[in-house]
């Protein structure tokens, strides 16, 4: 049996585990400043949203399309080799729109091919960062060491805001992206001193190693009908995200309706982490799932226009379950998947679940426009819950759970017993 993890040093007392989250936090911060730096600079550069518009679409569009071949970068190569790259690369960007900024007469076009950059970056980045950590953590302490992750992703959610409000204010936007830059540049540094346990995986053509990754996604029915209940999440919050700035200011009192929503989200977020980094669901995915579900409530409170603190609470709530979701989803992704596809797996992970975030931002202006904004912010509210609490009739779902320690050298998901 596994050591209970009460019992087990804390992974921070873990050198290399130690510095890598020390990196991580401070880029996080960094990047928690950057979209609201990004949207004033871009505004009042260029007076259009259309234009904000086109600069996040060219950090999205190459993250997505290159996500893939991230990941058989991660799985090729040291995980660490590929984070400190991406990591510099990211800096440099960075450090350039920041420039471009302070010098007073930025142009455009020359942002929006930093950022594209930056986004291409962040397609190895993101695939990385799984094997990271399993070459880091032993495999009895990684939900501790994910909701480690996730509390402070929650954290500099919460205040990152607050610290670019600051630097805006006080020294400009451009600013914003230098703290950004160092951060990276702090995070490449820590990254060199640490050692990541790396299982090379067998020497194939660039389309075999594409192929073995999504057949490893295709073949557990848990993950890919997951996957298609985390793309309905991120297309419903794009929605909310689009649309109720408006309701905020035509059925509230605006932009304080609107930031309370925010902090109830980031702060339920932030307990939701702490929850996971100490729970030990029998059924991890479906309870992650299940919890996800709960984001149909402030979409369905604000379409029917309840009371705000009823649809402040219900934000919290619902960001609760996507804190509780992430590290205990990762965990057992970690546990499940082989060493040396990992990162493969994680790629086309993050690939759909994103897929319908510009769906839903292209669509929900649309359908607001054509037949108000109840409309799209119900139909996002039906297809989160009902994508989210469907998949508890998959039989991988319900059977996924904590899997034992045996000798095996690639473990998988272990059934739960009743």
């Amino acid at each position: 049996m596994s050591s209970p993890p009460h019992s087990l040093p804390h992974p921070l007392r873990t050198r290399s585990f130690r510095l890598l989250f020390i990196g991580r936090s401070l880029s996080l911060l960094g990047d928690a400043v950057i979209p609201a730096a990004l949207a004033l600079a871009v505004y009042m550069a260029t007076g259009s949203t259309g234009q904000l518009a086109i600069v996040l679409g060219c950090a999205m569009v190459p993250k997505l399309l290159l996500l893939p071949f991230g990941g058989v970068a991660g799985d090729r190569f040291n995980a660490r080799t590929v984070a400190l790259t991406t990591d510099l690369v990211r800096c440099a960007t960075q450090l350039f729109v920041g420039f471009e900024l302070l010098g007073g007469d930025p142009r455009l076009w020359q942002i929006a091919l930093a950022e594209a950059i930056g986004g291409s970056a962040s397609a190895f980045a993101m695939p990385a960062l799984a094997p990271l950590l399993t070459g880091t953590v032993d495999k009895e302490n990684r939900q501790r060491a994910n909701a480690l992750m996730g509390v402070v992703n929650s954290a500099t959610r919460l205040g990152g805001p607050a610290l670019a409000g600051v630097l805006i204010l006080t020294a400009g936007p451009g600013w914003a992206f230098i703290l950004d830059a160092s951060s990276f540049a702090v995070s490449a540094v820590l990254l060199s001193a640490i050692r990541v346990r790396h299982v090379p995986p067998e020497r194939r053509s660039l389309a075999a190693d594409l192929k073995e990754g999504w057949g490893e996604v295709r073949s557990r029915d848990w993950y890919w009908t997951s996957l298609f209940a985390h793309s309905a999440w991120n297309g419903a919050a794009a929605v909310l995200m689009t649309l109720g700035p408006a309701i905020a200011f035509k059925e509230f009192d605006g932009k304080t309706f609107w930031l309370a929503f925010l902090q109830a989200g980031a702060i339920g977020l932030l307990l939701g982490s702490l929850v996971a980094g100490r729970a030990r669901p029998r059924r991890p995915i479906l309870t992650a799932n299940l919890g996800l579900a709960t984001y149909a409530l402030p979409l369905t409170l604000l379409a029917v226009s309840a009371p705000a603190p009823v649809a402040i609470a219900a934000y919290g709530i619902a960001q609760a379950g996507l804190g509780f979701l992430s590290p205990v989803w990762e965990t057992s992704v970690q546990s499940a998947i082989p060493a040396h596809i990992l990162a493969r797996v994680t790629s086309y992970d993050w690939l759909l679940s994103l897929a319908a975030a510009p769906v839903g931002y292209a669509l929900a202006p649309l359908a607001a426009d054509a037949w108000g904004p109840e409309v799209p912010l119900l139909a996002a509210a039906l297809l989160v819950g009902g994508a989210c609490l469907a998949t508890a009739g998959v039989p991988g779902v319900r059977r996924f759970g904590r899997p034992e320690r045996t000798p095996a050298a690639r473990p998988e998901p272990v059934p739960a017993k009743g």
